[in-house]
């Protein structure tokens, strides 16, 4: 395992982000999330591998491959987040310390985003901060990383 990477994993519509709702999550882009997030693991010595897929199964396999050369996963799981069972399973039965990040509050939205499948597991939970809620969330995960 890589003591010094990252595994950052966007679920399905990132891909677009900076077109889709702006009003709810603005201008910036998944290449300026990408962007952000490297430069911020890169803050204290970590390198990231990206992954985002509109398919749940190419998230978990992202995710079981993360378990042989990652230290630490940050995820937007988009709606899969108040759905996805098997992603939940997936980030446990890795058992590497993740992030979870909404780029909205999800809390102030819809009903049926109030609820995450994914939160109760996470070390860090980032919402609301739009797209730089990554940088803190890579910060204050790779802050609780064992020395």
């Amino acid at each position: 395992m890589s003591a010094r990477r990252l595994l950052l994993v966007n679920g399905p519509n990132l891909n677009l982000l900076g077109t889709r709702e702006p009003d709810v999550y603005g201008h910036q882009t998944l290449d300026d999330v990408v962007a952000l997030v490297s430069a911020t693991a890169a803050e204290s010595g970590h390198e990231v591998r990206a992954v985002q897929s509109n398919h749940e199964g190419v998230l978990i396999d992202a995710i079981h491959d993360a378990r042989h050369d990652c230290a630490a996963i940050v995820i937007n799981p988009g709606g899969l987040t108040h759905t996805s069972v098997v992603l939940r399973d997936a980030l446990a039965g890795v058992a590497l310390p993740f992030a979870e990040v909404h780029v909205s509050d999800v809390h102030a939205r819809e009903e049926f985003r109030h609820f995450s499948y994914l939160s109760d597991l996470a070390t860090v939970v980032v919402v609301g901060e739009g797209v730089a809620g990554y940088a803190r969330a890579v910060r204050e995960l790779v802050a609780a990383l064992p020395a």
